[in-house]
């Protein structure tokens, strides 16, 4: 198959200017029965990867060979999905209407201009028939986000309900960017999110947009139309894993689905509501601004309104955006984190300018962190473990278990013995997030995630107080 004969390139069509879905075209069904004539695929893509040209099209999704799928779990989805290596990478394959396809892709396009976590596009590929003609669906294509889970994945052991809950606030506090910048979801659930570890807690990343729409601003009811849709999709996902077993029976799904409701709320709160003060208070915006700060939310613009008597002041947060510590993190060092691995590694990188030199220049000093603990704990992960975790949340782990080392011991810990002792007593017995096999059955999951205290902590009897193992 060659490019020049076998698909024709479009470009991407994306209007940022677009307000709501793309008009709704009749696409072509596998089970229509119908013979159509053979026909070059047609793909639209924001650049051309003529790898994708490798892939069998000619086949129905739910038929590929194994030898081009890729060895990751999927979630539940109304759609046939398959993973698929291309090149270096993973992407994820959905079959479904030319209109859905489209409009998905021109979504995800969108929330990627706007900085959401969200997976990217590819392509999208229509055109695709059988060898005796038969049409097939149209695909959407978009890159595997490396090292995250779907929620089944997650839930495969028997996770806590303060674990749970930080699942739930990292899936709030998604909506919450979302609604900011005007995206209506229309179909929240935990099933349509992918999460990443985070510094032990979560980030959730956005994964399917097809019912999503963007306005330049959200009614409040259609904010609480998506809470309220969330509320009920995650309390039927936890009653789906409290029957089969996967979390604590203790857990109410009804009653720990409403937390999605409170967490949202208060992050709202702090995001966009007024606040009044007196005039000698004034120290309050600065108050405002680092709680913001705390949240992962940079004041990039904020009104400051007197009032008629000129006794108080109102302050409103007008645009605001995600990514405070990421951003202060990369510009200081050029490392990519996420947000609560940034605040961690940037402490660390604090102490050591204090411990070493107060008075040394922030970007000088941050330099020498890099080399001297950062990429040395890196460098020091075997190649065989290598693929357990992202390096940011490796170094994390390691400064975290260098803590409560010195904390049982009661004496300083070389940073050295640190990493080996992690490496031997911890991430020898995680199992490896970058790839699992292909769509496991639920008890093998369960075995490939058995990280239980003991089993990550029992290598080194001086640690037996380590904070919850499970998540």
């Amino acid at each position: 198959m060659t490019e020049e004969h076998s698909a024709q390139w479009h470009d991407e069509p994306t209007d940022y200017a677009q307000i709501g879905k793309l008009p709704r075209f009749v696409a072509a069904s596998a089970d229509d029965g119908k013979a159509a004539s053979v026909s070059s695929l047609n793909i639209t893509a924001a650049a051309a990867d003529p790898e994708l040209l490798d892939l069998p099209w000619h086949v129905a999704l739910e038929d590929w060979p194994a030898e081009y799928l890729a060895a990751l779990p999927r979630g539940i989805s109304r759609h046939i999905v398959r993973f698929a290596h291309l090149g270096g990478s993973v992407i994820a394959i959905k079959e479904t209407s030319e209109h859905v396809a489209r409009h998905e892709y021109h979504m995800l396009r969108k929330l990627a201009r706007f900085d959401v976590p969200c997976v990217e596009p590819v392509a999208v590929i229509t055109g695709r028939t059988t060898p005796d003609g038969r049409p097939l669906n149209p695909v959407l294509v978009t890159r595997h986000l490396k090292f995250s889970m779907p929620y089944r994945a997650l839930f495969s052991q028997m996770l806590r309900k303060d674990t749970l809950t930080r699942l739930i606030d990292a899936q709030a506090l998604l909506l919450v960017r979302l609604h900011l910048i005007g995206f209506y979801w229309g179909d929240v659930s935990l099933s349509n999110t992918l999460f990443r570890r985070d510094a032990g807690a979560f980030a959730a990343y956005l994964v399917d947009a097809e019912t999503g729409e963007l306005y330049p601003d959200l009614s409040t009811g259609q904010r609480e139309y998506d809470l309220e849709i969330a509320r009920v999709n995650i309390a039927g996902e936890l009653m789906d894993l409290l029957d089969g077993g996967l979390i604590e029976e203790k857990v109410d799904p009804v009653a720990t689905s409403e937390l999605i409701m409170d967490s949202y709320r208060r992050l709202w709160a702090e995001l966009t509501e007024k606040e009044s003060f007196e005039l000698g208070e004034r120290w309050r915006v600065g108050a405002r601004i680092r709680r913001l700060n705390e949240l992962g939310f940079d004041v990039e613009e904020y009104a400051i309104k007197t009032t008629q008597n000129g006794s108080t002041i109102q302050l409103q947060p007008k645009v605001v955006d995600a990514g405070h510590h990421q951003r202060r993190l990369l510009r200081l060092t050029g490392l990519d984190a996420q947000e609560n691995q940034a605040r961690r590694l940037l402490n660390d990188m604090d102490s050591f300018r204090a411990d070493n030199n107060p008075r040394m220049d922030e970007e000088y000093s941050a330099h020498l962190w890099v080399s001297q603990v950062f990429e040395p704990i890196v460098r020091s992960i075997p190649r065989d473990l290598s693929g357990k975790l992202e390096p940011a949340e490796v170094v994390h782990e390691v400064l975290e278990h260098r803590w409560y080392m010195s904390e049982k011991q009661e004496r300083h810990i070389p940073l050295a013995e640190a990493v080996q002792s992690y490496i031997d007593s911890v991430l020898r017995h995680r199992r490896d997030e970058a790839a699992i096999m292909l769509n496991p059955p639920t008890g093998l999951l369960k075995i490939l995630d058995a990280e239980t205290e003991e089993s990550r902590y029992g290598g080194d009897e001086t640690i037996d107080d380590y904070p919850d193992a499970d998540d």
